[in-house]
């Protein structure tokens, strides 16, 4: 953002997760106007390849996870928010290892969205995980998730069907097929 746009802030919230502002901006036509913004470190997600995805129809792992603000359980691909001045490959290995109990041979970033810019700044780095090794998950107190092995065809078609509804995943399984892959 450059600094001419912003003319103040104030600090409504801060919580765990995000904070809240309220920013006094110029606009691109020279007008003034007040914007809420939710405030957000950033996050990493993880596409994992369980086999090898060049194969013809390769096995990845989601997560059935329960969401509050979802509705109940939806299914992901592993993610987490950067912790402090973590890196985002850093995140992206640790967010493996925690729900899924996996670590990568190689993990590569695919892509960087902003996921909701009309009012946020949270950006999501999006990796693609391969060369697997599976071991045991380490959930936090809030998370109720469970890993399944999906083959991508199967992914795609839960895209289409509307049964992946999470923003980050369905980017996440497309970039993957789509750019890496080229399916």
């Amino acid at each position: 953002m450059k600094n001419d746009v912003l003319i103040s802030s104030t600090r409504l919230y801060e919580g765990k997760i995000f904070k809240l502002d309220l920013d006094r901006i110029r606009f691109p036509d020279g007008s003034e106007g007040e914007m809420a913004v939710v405030r957000h470190p950033g996050a990493s997600a993880i596409v994992p390849f369980l086999s090898d995805p060049a194969g013809e129809d390769p096995d990845l792992l989601l997560l059935r996870q329960y969401r509050y603000a979802g509705g109940g359980y939806l299914y992901e691909i592993p993610a987490g928010r950067l912790d402090g001045n973590e890196k985002p490959i850093e995140c992206a290995h640790r967010e493996l290892r925690e729900e899924t109990g996996c670590t990568a041979e190689s993990v590569e970033e695919m892509c960087a969205p902003l996921m909701t810019p009309g009012f946020a700044d949270e950006r999501i780095h999006i990796f693609l995980a391969t060369g697997l090794t599976r071991g045991d998950t380490a959930y936090e107190a809030d998370e109720f998730a469970e890993v399944e092995v999906v083959r991508l065809s199967r992914a795609l078609s839960m895209i289409e069907q509307g049964q992946i509804v999470d923003a980050k995943t369905i980017i996440g399984i497309l970039f993957a097929a789509g750019f890496r892959l080229g399916r």
